[in-house]
């Protein structure tokens, strides 16, 4: 019989992968449906709710892809010069093309009935005259220089599909199939808070002891960033009552509750029991480096329901990168996107990492103009400089050391951040 003093053993630390796995299937099940309809102007970085479907071609009419002169090839046999009959500029429609000319086309015109190819301007001499005639010089094949009907997008097809975050050429796209207005999940709405009373916002004296508030602004900002309406409830003071307050606000008409730090067992954190004791909270440590700590959970809403808590280091680097890691993944996760992490790009290590650490490590690192990656000279997770410095994140996996000219996986921010 094992000793009564005998402290219990510790659980293995949980893999990234099955904590986002674990992560997803608890979003998938508070996901968003509520939708609205925004012009399509106005629609840029939120996700479709419904699919786009194309009512018409695009193009809707085979038209050129060049200035120059369509014809038809079989009127080049004999070697003459084609008499111009028409010109066809973007916007109008030609004749039919008469048998043995040629006419001056503009990109983007409608190719007239008859004409089969395309020849551009700069293949082309025109020779002064009533009519004026056009020499070509060159080979032509039927069909150059044409754009066909429907190439780009069938009338039918759907070109955008529910779960797309809206981006620029999303948009444009959508603009080109005459979608004037498009139905839009509503935004992610996230609580946001810090507990601390150590913690002091910019602009106000720095007393002994006490320190900036980096993370409410690093985690605003990422929130926003992906799309989110930020409830921003500041900071907490380190008194129970005062937390589970913060808590029952912030559960009322948010889907997730953020916060970082304070979720420890020492005597002024008072997160972690006023979490439970409004809601549900699991304490996870996930094998990553930095970021370890991950508090997870729900808290009820007095009208019934629960808002999603997730509970950060508050190491303002592992802040960061958790955020990106997990938080974002969840917040896809709620719209009903892919909550997976993005493809990581093989690319050269520029430096040496001779001692890895057990967990899988995401380090600061930069593209330099040779192609290879440069680590930030201190990894350590409170050095807020390394994150914007950085341009991405090495994903190291458990135990690998690297050698310079080896090949890593590495994930762009841009590709974190906002998707």
């Amino acid at each position: 019989m094992a000793d009564a003093k005998t402290p219990a053993a510790r659980p293995p630390l949980m893999p990234l992968d099955e904590a986002l796995s674990r992560l997803a299937d608890v979003a998938s099940g508070h996901r968003i449906t509520q939708a609205e309809e925004l012009p399509t102007a106005a629609a840029l970085g939120r996700v479709l709710a419904a699919p786009v479907v194309s009512a018409l071609d695009v193009p809707p009419a085979d038209n050129s892809s060049m200035d120059g002169y369509a014809l038809r090839v079989a009127d080049l046999a004999a070697g003459r010069p084609l008499p111009v009959s028409q010109r066809i500029a973007a916007g109008s429609v030609g004749a039919p093309l008469e048998p043995g000319t040629a006419a001056r086309i503009f990109t983007g015109a409608p190719i007239p009935a008859g004409a089969d190819a395309v020849v551009m301007q700069e293949q082309c001499e025109l020779i002064p005259g009533e009519p004026s005639e056009v020499e070509v010089n060159g080979t032509v094949e039927a069909g150059q220089w044409i754009r066909r009907q429907g190439e780009d997008v069938r009338h039918g097809s759907t070109v955008l599909a529910a779960g797309t975050r809206l981006t620029p050429q999303a948009l444009g796209l959508a603009a080109s199939v005459g979608a004037a207005s498009l139905q839009v999940l509503r935004r992610p709405r996230v609580a946001l808070f810090s507990t601390g009373d150590e913690l002091v916002m910019p602009g106000d004296p720095l007393p002994p002891g006490a320190i900036y508030n980096s993370n409410r602004f690093t985690l605003r900002a990422l929130l926003e960033a992906a799309g989110c309406v930020v409830d921003d409830l500041g900071i907490v003071p380190d008194r129970l009552a005062a937390t589970r307050e913060a808590l029952r606000r912030a559960a009322e008409g948010n889907d997730l509750i953020l916060t970082s730090g304070g979720v420890s067992v020492g005597e002024e954190d008072h997160l972690k029991p006023a979490v439970q004791a409004e809601g549900r909270l699991d304490l996870w440590q996930m094998a990553i480096k930095p970021g370890k700590p991950l508090a997870f959970g729900a808290v009820r809403r007095a009208a019934g329901g629960e808002a999603l808590f997730m509970g950060l280091p508050g190491n303002p680097v592992s802040s960061f990168v958790t955020f990106v890691l997990v938080v974002a993944p969840v917040l896809r996760a709620l719209q009903g996107m892919v909550a997976a992490l993005p493809p990581a790009l093989p690319l050269r290590a520029g430096f040496e990492w001779p001692k890895p650490d057990k967990r899988r490590e995401f380090l600061r690192a930069q593209l330099n103009a040779e192609g290879e990656l440069e680590l930030y000279s201190n990894q350590s997770s409170g050095v807020l400089t390394s994150a914007v410095w950085a341009d991405g994140l090495v994903d190291n996996p458990p135990g690998r050391a690297i050698a310079r000219g080896d090949t890593v996986r590495f994930l762009p921010l841009a590709s974190l951040v906002g998707r």
